[in-house]
């Protein structure tokens, strides 16, 4: 475990630094004000120029950092850092914790194209029981867990840098087996299709997120995986920043769960908020989900809370 926490602090630290990098880089000066004679540019900097009030100005910019906060294809690096509490599982009324790294990189591969890189990293804590024999020898399960790495699902989005009504962005998703432990993971290696597709009008957005990953190599002991998901989400942005947020954890199903319970119904939502600390635009959001539909002994509801780093680049 001591291994574990280590390797995810080594990694959290690395994913800073490199945004923070990023973030911060110069943007290329403009050919224009190059091309400017050193005679006209004395001239323009002796006029009076107009600047909006800094307070307009940060408002703006926290505005423009929300709109890109819940734009899951947005052009600017963030890094997403996600708690999730699944409450009441088993008889014992057990509770597991997945912590999500998620990272979000574009680059842009043409002028007409942009790449946009998504790696969902899970930090898993999941309880399980165990028999053994009892004080009168008859078995009783022993309530314990196992904590670590789970499996890591990649996804890249190819989105116009041009869009009109609808932002969209569409691409393959892969399922890699790096689970430290049997119970965190499939052990199977997965690829499929992802899609997101939405809308930005003035009160904030709306669209949906959706992808289905095969198994196509992995241990032959192990159940083959063929899992669909389905996000929906409508944001409704207030004053100040905030916004309130429905959505889901993300509807299952298992496809390969012939004969059993398959689909997994979240519905929920919570507010948000985008500020500044210093220099550093923060997202920060709080749901609460109930799971409508689920597997008996999962869990029936759900709280998250997530905290995202934005690192918009200069222009």
């Amino acid at each position: 475990m001591k291994s574990v926490r280590r390797s995810f602090y080594i990694i959290l630290a690395g994913l800073l630094l490199v945004c923070s990098a990023y973030g911060q880089m110069p943007s290329a000066p403009d050919d224009a004000a190059e091309a400017t004679p050193p005679q006209a540019q004395a001239a323009a900097s002796s006029q009076t120029v107009s600047t909006p009030p800094a307070s307009e100005a940060n408002t703006a910019a926290l505005a423009q950092a929300r709109k890109d906060a819940q734009n899951p294809i947005a052009s600017i690096i963030s890094l997403p850092l996600q708690e999730n509490w699944n409450f009441g599982i088993g008889d014992a009324n057990r509770t597991q914790n997945i912590f999500n790294i998620q990272p979000v990189i574009p680059l842009g591969i043409s002028k007409d194209w942009n790449l946009i890189m998504r790696f969902v990293t899970p930090i898993i804590y999941q309880p399980y029981a165990v028999p053994v024999e009892g004080p009168s020898g008859s078995p009783v399960l022993y309530q314990t867990g196992a904590y670590g790495l789970g499996d890591m699902q990649p996804q890249f989005y190819f989105s116009p840098k041009k869009h009109h009504t609808i932002t969209w962005g569409a691409g393959p998703i892969f399922l890699v087996p790096t689970a430290t432990y049997h119970l965190l993971g499939f052990e199977k290696f997965g690829i499929g299709p992802t899609f997101v597709a939405l809308a930005q009008p003035k009160f904030g957005n709306f669209g949906v997120l959706v992808n289905n990953i095969w198994s196509v190599a992995g241990h032959s002991d192990r159940p083959d995986v063929n899992m669909f998901y389905l996000q929906p989400f409508l944001n409704y942005n207030l004053k100040h920043a905030w916004y309130l947020t429905a959505t889901t954890t993300g509807i299952t199903a298992n496809w390969a769960n012939h004969g059993g319970p398959r689909w997994v119904v979240p519905i929920g939502g919570g507010p948000g908020r985008v500020w500044t600390i210093g220099h550093q635009a923060v997202n920060v959001q709080t749901f609460f989900f109930g799971n409508v539909v689920h597997p008996p002994n999962a869990s029936p509801w759900t709280f998250r809370m997530a905290f995202t780093l934005l690192f918009p680049k200069p222009r």
